[in-house]
């Protein structure tokens, strides 16, 4: 695994020190409302239960708390349990009402005050018993969260329809639905001086391989901010290359993804009110696999790979190779083909290079301007206004219609990868290209290629080169790279991610039929 600088927090952070508990519950309250600044939406209950009217309170935060299980399961219980009895003294009180009384399924003893804010602001609620410094902090968190839906970064045809939520519990029992094994494990880490968001790693224990989880750990816990405002935030953090355009992350919306790919031995991190999970160690390959193609027969999912590998070629070189063989290598195009494109250029008083980079800056504009409208004119812009604009262009004599062709192929092969991340950085980098063809032709497109391999045989994701297994070369891995074989091949799991556990399924030949034990 590749080392990373530990952080360390500056000296500044250190805040103004929390109050100790006190044994007077009006005390508690009165200081838990000098330090949220006495909002408006801080319920703050007091009541008495009892003969004896010993006086307790009850501090939570409106709009992160179930009322309803507020009402049921604490107070209502406490004040019917003691209603014309007299209380024990104050500790063994708060002990009856912990392991007798209140019936929320998560109690926890708060012993310091931090620990008592940061559950009210977490959306639990805290009891507060006179006489007792002791804390009963309670979970019923209870606010609105968006419901299951399908993913709307991820569409296929044949697969499951649910994807990831912002309610961090939701996300975690998606996974545990479709993976119920006892080895699946959640670790959660609080990240952020001031938010303490929940982030929770996802592995397999038994097949991940601990070099690589413990690499995972300490990264996350290295991360001093204020907040994180995502996975997106998470990634830049962990990053091995902040410098790549390549995403050495994959960032999903479907749980069967994150499933798959931990069962290959990755690791998965799931950020608490953010709907999408990052998969990781990853690999080149690894953006051009979708889930889809585990539900496909094997020769469609292999033919559909090669279409989507071949896509990555046109969407990052066809521009450059028009503008190369226009200005530089005439004689390389066929006669025929040759005089048409000179018949369509009649009158263009633009070289090939500002024509391509007119029509590749307009077609980023519409992109961005469909993600950021509403969806019903979103879809329509990007269609009608590159159909308007393109014929328009053409009909003014600013660029000619095979410029307008090799763009709008190259826009479709852009289209047809599964990873948004990794279509970006294929954008990005078709421009570097074209501009190299610009100054040197077909010699600068080569030297680009070398220069972008040179980069990706020098990334790594958490120590797994980005290249393999194209390089370094494992044949093992090949089944399911290019082309994916069929089910009852793949019995072994990545070699490049070195999992304990490489065997996947058992799988027994007996003449032509298949048996899977």
């Amino acid at each position: 695994m590749l080392p990373r600088k530990q952080q360390s927090p500056p000296a500044f952070i250190n805040s103004e020190p929390m109050p100790p508990l006190s044994n007077r519950a009006a005390d508690n309250a009165d200081a838990i409302r000098t330090l949220l600044g006495n909002p408006s939406d801080l319920s703050v209950r007091s009541f008495a239960v009892g003969a004896n009217k010993h006086p307790c309170i009850l501090i939570c935060v409106d709009g992160l708390v179930d009322k309803t299980m507020v009402n049921d399961q604490i107070l209502k219980p406490m004040m019917l349990r003691f209603e014309d009895a007299e209380t024990p003294e104050p500790d063994e009180l708060a002990a009856m009402l912990e392991q007798e009384v209140l019936s929320v399924t998560d109690v926890e003893a708060a012993v310091s005050m931090d620990d008592v804010v940061l559950g009210i602001m977490s959306g639990s609620a805290a009891l507060f018993v006179d006489g007792t410094a002791g804390v009963i902090v309670l979970d019923c968190k209870g606010w609105k969260s968006r419901s299951v839906d399908e993913p709307q970064t991820e569409s296929i045809i044949r697969g499951p329809r649910e994807g990831f939520t912002e309610n961090l519990r939701t996300n975690t029992a998606l996974v545990r639905r479709i993976l119920r094994d006892s080895r699946l494990r959640f670790d959660s880490i609080k990240i952020g001086r001031r938010s303490k968001r929940d982030v929770v790693l996802m592995y397999m224990d038994g097949i991940v391989n601990p070099k690589l989880k413990a690499e995972a750990i300490r990264r996350l816990k290295s991360i001093d901010v204020d907040d994180i405002s995502g996975s997106g935030t998470v990634e830049q953090f962990i990053s091995d290359s902040f410098l790549s355009p390549f995403p050495l992350f994959i960032n999903s919306e479907r749980p069967d993804k994150v499933t798959g790919g931990l069962l290959q031995g990755r690791m998965s991190i799931l950020v608490d009110g953010d709907p999408f999970a990052l998969i990781f160690p990853v690999t080149f390959s690894s953006n051009i696999q979708s889930p889809e193609d585990f539900y496909q027969h094997w020769l469609i999912a292999s033919a559909t790979r090669l279409l989507r590998m071949m896509s990555a070629f046109i969407a990052t070189f066809l521009p450059a190779l028009y503008i190369a063989l226009l200005e530089y290598h005439h004689g390389m195009i066929p006669s025929s083909l040759a005089f048409s494109i000179a018949g369509a250029r009649e009158g263009v008083p633009f070289p090939a290079v500002v024509e391509a980079f007119m029509m590749e800056g307009t077609l980023e504009l519409l992109r961005e301007a469909g993600i950021r409208l509403p969806k019903p004119i979103g879809q329509t812009i990007g269609i009608v206004g590159g159909l308007v604009i393109g014929e328009a262009a053409v009909a003014a004599g600013f660029v000619s219609p095979v410029m307008v062709i090799v763009v709008a192929v190259t826009a479709i092969a852009s289209f047809l990868f599964p990873s948004y991340s990794f279509a970006i950085a294929l954008r990005l980098l078709r421009f570097a290209i074209m501009l190299s063809a610009a100054f040197f032709g077909l010699y600068g497109i080569i030297l680009a290629y070398i220069v972008i391999n040179i980069h990706m045989v020098n990334l790594n994701s958490f120590g797994v080169p980005y290249t393999a297994p194209f390089a370094p070369f494992y044949k093992g891995d090949w089944i399911d790279l290019i082309v994916r074989s069929p089910a009852t091949m793949l019995n072994e799991r990545p070699v490049i991610v070195d999992p304990l556990d490489i065997t996947r399924e058992d799988v027994k030949h007996d003449g032509d039929a298949n048996e899977m034990v």
